[in-house]
């Protein structure tokens, strides 16, 4: 059997390893972004200085002759669905029996006059990395546009190499349809004791250019213009699928697939950002871009492809991410805006930078979802008291199990019990980490 994966992503290459644990097939993977599968969250870390670019390689370059995973870099222009063909822009051409689409995501763009000017761009591919070196050259501000987690990776970026950053920011504040207000709050303070300059509630109207066709400004829904090199656009990523929208192949905003990954069309599987999922379960998206979902998508496809046929199960959601110095988790259900029948158990540390959120239902008292900012909780046991429905007492009471930073640093646990004290006049013995003593939450 041969296999052809589109795409060197996490979620092609998740896929393309597992079906050499579980088969003798010959697998093929073309990219046409490097010539080496590479870390994508740690790109930023490369602007930074903090890490080399072979350092973004999970893996020796002799670990794919050594698995018999074959490596082309091309650009797929079409796949032929009925002759069941790959075809690429330089001429070449690959029959596969079974084909993978691992396409993954390109940056948002909203029409802006503009927005194709030397200067503007997005961050997710290598080839973004190696443009923003070049635009830093001599660089005096940059202006980046859009409230989410690529943005404040970009904002960081050139902070660290101590370039002015303009922030705009559409929301009244930062990332305000994901984050509950508190920690919404918290990441703007944060941001603009760093310098950034965050401009709340203003939009992108238009790109400016210079002589030579490179943005020298911009001008923002309040008419206010503001000179700079750099534009990064944040706005969100789409699915990476125009090249197969002339075709027989289902899309909507991604490539539609059915609870086993599969495709309308025969032999052929989307995973990753590219696959839009039919039916997603309760409190998921159709499309996730999320490090982690597209990581199990490969390992799920690569079972039905060696002829296991598996369900897709996203399991409970996980997200983490960094703020700066502000280190972000989440797991389960956290709603930016607190439903009726839910309660909320937030504490938040007096310097601002740290904080525990649980949410959990009015009536059952079961646990829904984790919001740490600052500090890290043990994922797997989050995830089993979420699966299992555990009660928000149960919770706090074993709550420095979950614990995770270094031994001897401070625990926050007795606090948050205590908090639970003053919200509901019950008390709860908070358990310290490791089990050490209990204490009493107590006024």
């Amino acid at each position: 059997m041969r296999v052809i994966i589109i795409g060197n992503g996490v979620a092609g290459i998740t896929a393309a390893r597992h079906i050499r644990k579980r088969s003798d097939s010959s697998i093929w993977v073309i990219s046409d972004e490097t010539d080496y599968f590479f870390s994508r969250t740690g790109l930023m870390y490369v602007y930074m200085g903090h890490l080399r670019p072979q350092d973004l390689k999970p893996y020796e370059d002799a670990f794919w002759p050594k698995n018999r995973i074959q490596l082309a870099r091309a650009r797929v222009t079409r796949v032929d669905f009925e002759r069941k063909k790959v075809l690429a822009s330089d001429g070449r051409e690959w029959a596969y029996d079974r084909l993978v689409l691992a396409t993954g995501s390109v940056p948002r763009k909203l029409g802006w006059p503009g927005q194709d000017l030397a200067g503007v761009q997005g961050l997710y591919h290598w080839q973004d990395l190696q443009a923003m070196e070049h635009y830093s050259r001599g660089l005096q501000r940059a202006v980046v546009v859009g409230g989410g987690l690529i943005g404040i990776e970009m904002a960081e970026m050139f902070h660290s190499r101590r370039i002015p950053v303009t922030f705009l920011v559409r929301e009244a504040s930062f990332w305000s349809d994901v984050l509950p207000p508190e920690e919404s709050a918290m990441v703007n303070r944060h941001l603009r004791e760093h310098g950034i300059d965050l401009r709340l509630q203003t939009e992108l109207r238009e790109i400016l250019p210079d002589e030579q066709g490179r943005c020298r400004a911009v001008r923002t829904s309040h008419g206010e213009e503001i000179p700079c090199g750099f534009v990064g656009l944040t706005v969100g990523v789409r699915p990476n699928v125009d090249f197969l929208r002339n075709s027989p192949l289902e899309i909507n905003q991604g490539i539609l697939v059915d609870r086993y990954l599969r495709t309308n069309m025969p032999d052929v599987y989307a995973v990753g950002d590219c696959a839009e999922v039919r039916h997603p379960q309760p409190g998921r998206r159709p499309v996730e871009a999320v490090w982690y979902t597209a990581r199990l998508m490969g390992e799920t496809v690569a079972r039905t492809v060696c002829g296991q046929p598996t369900p897709y199960e996203p399991g409970i959601w996980f997200n983490s991410a960094k703020f700066f110095d502000i280190e972000y988790q989440t797991y389960g259900n956290v709603p930016p805006v607190l439903p009726p029948e839910s309660e909320t158990l937030y504490w938040e540390h007096p310097e601002g930078r740290k904080s525990i959120r649980i949410h959990y239902d009015r009536q059952s008292g079961a646990v829904k979802g984790f919001n740490l900012m600052g500090i890290r909780y043990r994922q797997a046991v989050c995830e089993q008291w979420l699966a299992q429905g555990a009660h928000v007492e149960s919770v706090l009471e074993n709550i420095g199990a979950a614990n995770f930073d270094p031994e001897f640093s401070p625990q926050y646990e007795a606090e948050l019990a205590e908090l639970y004290y003053r919200k509901t006049g019950r008390y709860v013995r908070a358990k310290q980490r490791r089990g050490l003593w209990p204490r009493m939450a107590r006024l």
